[in-house]
């Protein structure tokens, strides 16, 4: 996959990111990540996305490729405090949050630093915007992104404030697909989906066994999609979308393999995604909102 660029950005990125909140919330051993990440950047993956909240995934990046910090983009995440003293958001939390990031992360700047599921009243204050910009101005950070959905996504590309949006985008949640990508798009931005394969919550019996992705094993009892490969389906699907890089998650070397191989075949067809799509729009309900 060549390297395409992320909105108005002096980054190219490739098509799949690699996302590690399965690392942290796993607790994935820390030699398997070391292989894992770095055949992920042997193979021409070069995002990494993480947050301060997924347990020592930071911790796990910067032991397992701070050494190869030129070779690859460092996304992360701020808002929570995830055991430091303050509440989430507070200003002054907010920017120890930041310098306790760079350190686990073992660098002195990420690539692109976002607010954390960020609600848009807390947005329309301001204070949390400045702190974030503060971060670029000083160095800590080179752009500034917001990560979340629905409403409060809507507001943050509208401000006009981030360089770029992640927000969930796949075939059992595609409201962002006309609520957001397209101003997004008009606005330059970089563009990251994030759960583009959907937690891959049909893979389970009940929705009591999805955990995180029982909201989309709901769905997808009503959508009904049938797909020979659903993951190939659902990432494919999430790929021609306006987005520049999707973000997946992988605790084991073989899903990582699995998925990069699938993001090597490019986005679905034109008539697969028009289906999907109608699909969508014959049963999705309109509390159907991007998720968190």
């Amino acid at each position: 996959m060549t390297p395409h660029k992320f909105g108005q950005t002096d980054m190219h990125v490739s098509a799949l990111g690699f996302g590690t909140a399965e690392l942290g919330f796993n607790g994935t051993d820390q030699g398997i990540v070391t292989q894992m990440l770095n055949e992920a950047l042997d193979n021409g993956l070069n995002v990494i996305d993480t947050a301060e909240c997924y347990a020592d995934s930071e911790e796990k990046i910067g032991e397992a490729i701070s050494h190869r910090r030129s070779e690859f983009f460092l996304f992360t995440k701020c808002g929570h405090t995830s055991g430091l003293e303050g509440s989430d958001w507070e200003p002054d939390m907010l920017r120890r949050s930041i310098d306790r990031s760079l350190v686990r992360l073992r660098t002195d700047c990420v690539d692109l630093l976002q607010l954390h599921s960020c609600s848009k009243e807390m947005l329309e204050r301001g204070e949390v915007i400045q702190v974030a910009k503060d971060a670029r101005a000083a160095g800590k950070a080179r752009y500034i992104g917001y990560s979340g959905d629905a409403a409060d996504a809507h507001f943050a590309v509208e401000c006009g404030e981030f360089d770029a949006l992640q927000t969930s985008c796949n075939f059992a949640d595609q409201e962002c697909i006309e609520l957001t990508l397209p101003i997004a798009k008009q606005r330059g931005m970089g563009v990251i989906a994030k759960r583009p394969i959907a937690n891959v919550a049909w893979r389970h019996a009940n929705v009591d066994q999805a955990g995180y992705g029982a909201e989309y094993w709901r769905r997808l009892q009503q959508l009904r999609y049938d797909f020979p490969n659903m993951v190939e389906a659902a990432l494919r699907f999430t790929l021609a979308q306006d987005i520049h890089v999707a973000i997946v998650g992988a605790s084991r070397l073989d899903r990582f393999a699995q998925n990069n191989a699938i993001a090597h075949l490019g986005p679905l067809d034109v008539e697969m995604v028009s289906s999907i799509r109608s699909r969508w729009k014959a049963v999705a309900h309109a509390e159907w909102i991007g998720q968190q």
